[in-house]
């Protein structure tokens, strides 16, 4: 196996790579924490950096806002080997198991999700294969309710499609979050207020967090990968 001279690490365990079905195209990719297995049919593929061999797991812009977050220029990236994230809205964990990749297996992925068919899927398809992924579930709204986040936690990435899901995100970063933290939060804005325009609505939770002492570190616009929606970053203002 050769170098591969195209491979470009973007962040601790983040790699822009060529895509191996059309090489004129560039991907976004994880090192696979679990090398052979995919998780939701994503390519699989083996190259060398720096001298050390490892498999790397292409992460899909469409189905991860983190990942179309990074193709639309996301600077601020505070998960590395052994943080600890908690993760509000995991869903079936596609974008959980790249996390979990990156954190690796010092790190923890304490993944939030209410419903219990769909907390099942996450549980088959990553935690059984990943143990740094804890699964909870339960309500966002109430993470007093958590009985097994541990740990500084340095991220609070939350993606849950409610009216008041900032609102939420805060309670949880005040409950969990560390001083020098980040929190993501996915904006999803026609679950927010279908009446105002994107923008809008956006910058009404831009407001929300600097009300509750947040400076916001970047606004990201997530087009075209989704409609509707963007990443803002935030964090404790000093």
């Amino acid at each position: 196996m050769t170098e591969d001279k195209q491979l470009v690490r973007l962040f601790d365990g983040v790699f822009l790579t060529p895509d191996p079905r059309n090489q004129n195209k560039k991907i976004i990719a994880t090192v696979n924490l679990t090398p052979g297995r995919a998780i939701y049919g994503e390519a699989l593929m083996v190259q060398r950096f720096e001298g050390e061999r490892m498999e790397l797991r292409s992460w899909d812009p469409f189905r991860s806002k983190l990942s179309a977050s990074i193709l639309n220029r996301l600077k601020s990236f505070e998960f590395s080997k052994g943080t600890r994230c908690l993760y509000l809205g995991a869903s079936t964990g596609t974008t959980v198991s790249h996390i979990s990749d990156i954190v690796g297996s010092a790190g923890k992925v304490f993944a939030v999700e209410v419903a219990p068919r769909v907390a099942r899927e996450l549980m088959e398809n990553v935690v059984k294969y990943r143990k740094n992924v804890v699964p909870i579930v339960e309500d966002a709204k109430h993470p007093e309710k958590y009985g097994s986040v541990y740990g500084e936690i340095k991220t609070v990435y939350c993606d849950i499609a409610q009216p008041d899901q900032t609102e939420i995100a805060l309670r949880n970063c005040n409950e969990f979050l560390q001083s020098q933290g980040l929190l993501y939060l996915v904006v999803k804005a026609s679950s927010i207020d279908a009446l105002k325009s994107k923008n809008e609505v956006i910058s009404d939770q831009v407001e929300i967090l600097r009300k509750k002492g947040y400076e916001l570190l970047e606004r990201i616009d997530l087009e075209p990968f989704d409609r509707n929606h963007a990443m803002l970053v935030a964090k404790k203002s000093a």
